[in-house]
Formats: structure tokens, sequence, C-alpha cells
């Protein structure tokens, strides 16, 4: 018998069977769902509920809270609410005053701080400080200063500068030099050591390094930050001018204290289109530049 005589006919390719189907074990399919009832996965889950239970109790204990009286007081906090509802214009140009004095602190903080925190941020960075412990004290500093809160700098800055509105630009420069020196030291860090080696070994300097390599590398996560920092100041300058730093907080209170709630709900609206607007521009900036 001659294999020549005998011709080979194969079936159309719709109907060979797929790859998958060759397999003599065929794999079931996962039915979709959530894993319950794991003890030991959800163990600190439990652990946290239980701390965050104890804290509220000790919380509250501490505190001494009269919850009946809060409960009793709760419809004339939607009483005050109403009267801010109805706006006023009462002195109006004066609000948009000390609106701007208040833009004008938080640039001012801002520009100050960014670029203090460019050169400590340098010397804190571990693959760039010229002397490696300096990078620990200046990280324990910055580490110190952020721990205290805002408007503790601008009281001990009132307390020797009097209030106005240098006291509110010297204590929110604080805290905004303690900010920029941490995330900058961490930014620069990032930067890949093969870049800063092959900068050096083309014999630059430490300062070259830094313009050469470090700060091109890093400038996109700088803007990123840079425009986050200026939505917290703008927010913590309207803060401060309820102690005595000036802008559009002090306005607000003053018209608190003497009851024209209206003027006081009118500022309140005023600040947040303008903090709104500020957050939508922080986001989109922080989209470009992909971080």
């Amino acid at each position: 018998m001659n294999p020549e005589d005998y011709t080979i006919v194969l079936p159309p390719a719709d109907v060979l069977p797929s790859a998958g189907t060759l397999s003599p074990y065929r794999q079931r399919p996962r039915r979709p769902g959530i894993r319950v009832g794991d003890a030991k996965r959800d163990m600190p889950v439990y652990l946290f509920l239980a701390a965050l239970a104890v804290l509220t109790v000790v919380s509250l204990g501490l505190l001494d809270l009269d919850l009946a009286k809060l409960i009793e007081r709760l419809p004339k906090l939607g009483k005050v609410f109403l009267d801010m509802s109805r706006f006023s214009t009462e002195r109006f140009s004066l609000t948009l005053l000390t609106l701007l004095e208040t833009i004008a602190v938080a640039v001012l903080a801002l520009i100050y701080g960014m670029l203090a925190g460019l050169v400590l941020g340098a010397l804190a960075a571990r693959n760039i400080t010229p002397w490696k412990p300096l990078s620990f004290i200046l990280k324990s500093l910055f580490a110190f200063i952020r721990a205290v809160p805002t408007p503790v700098w601008v009281l001990l800055v009132l307390a020797s500068m009097g209030f106005g509105m240098a006291a509110g630009i010297m204590g929110l420069l604080f805290h905004v030099v303690g900010f920029f020196g941490r995330v900058f030291a961490q930014i620069f860090e990032e930067v890949p050591s093969q870049t800063i080696e092959a900068v050096r070994t083309g014999g630059a300097s430490r300062v070259q390094v830094f313009f050469g390599a470090v700060l091109p590398s890093s400038l996109s996560g700088i803007i990123a930050w840079t425009a986050l920092r200026f939505e917290t100041n703008y927010v913590e300058a309207a803060i401060l001018g309820m102690v005595g730093a000036g802008g559009v907080g002090y306005t607000i209170l003053a018209a608190m204290n003497s009851y024209k709630l209206g003027r006081a709900g009118l500022a309140v609206l005023i600040v947040f289109v303008f903090a709104l607007a500020v957050e939508l521009l922080t986001t989109y900036v922080k989209r470009k530049v992909k971080i």
C-alpha cells in the first residue's frame, strides 16, 4: 500500500477545536465573591475597632461632655446657619480687602518657605548632603517644626512682634519651611544615583550636581507639592486671622462677635469659593505633572 495513494482531508477551520478544548482537564470558572469568616485575616480590623471604641470612651470621659445639653442645643446651630445664609453686603469692600491680605500672606509664606525648603532639603537629602549626620539633624528639626501646630507658632511670633500681618507671615513660615524641607529632601533622594554619578564623573561640583541633575529631575514633584501647599497656606492663613494675625479670619471673627451673622456668612462664602478654586487649580497641576 503506497501512502501517496491517500489524501488527508482536514475539516474547515471553524470546525477545529480551540486550543483550550484540547486539554483533557477543564478548569471551572472561579465564582465571584468575597471570602468571609477568616478570623486570622480580620484580626487587625477587630483590634483597630476595639482601640477606637476604647479611645472614644476615654475621650468622652476626659472631656466630661453633657450629651443631653449638646442634643438640646443642636437646633440653635441650625438657626445660626440660617442667619448666616442671609448674606449682608455691609462693609463688603473691607471683606474683599482682608481676603486679599490673606491671599498675600499665603503667597509670601509659600515663596519664602519654598526657597528655604530647597536649600534645607538639599542639605537634608542623604544622596547629596555634604555631611551625613546633617541629614538626620535637619530631618529631626523638620519633624519638630511640623509637630507644633501653626497657630502655636503664630502666637509665639505675636508675643514678640505684636499683632499684624507680619506676625502671620512669620508664624506660617515656620510650618511651611518644615513641610518643604522634609518633602524636598524626599524628592531629591528619589533621583537615581546613576544620574548623579554621571554628572559627578564629569568633574561637577556639588552645586553643579544639584542644579544640573537633581533639580531638573525633581521639578515636576516640586511644582506639584508647591501647588498643594498653597492650598494649605490659604486655609491656615484664613484661620490665623482669628488669633490676631489679620486677614479675612479677623473680619469673620469681628462680625460673629458683633452678631452680624449675615456679614460673617458672606465672608465665609467668599473664603469657600476661593478655596474651591485653589483646590481645582492644584488638582489640575498635579494631573499635568503626573504626581
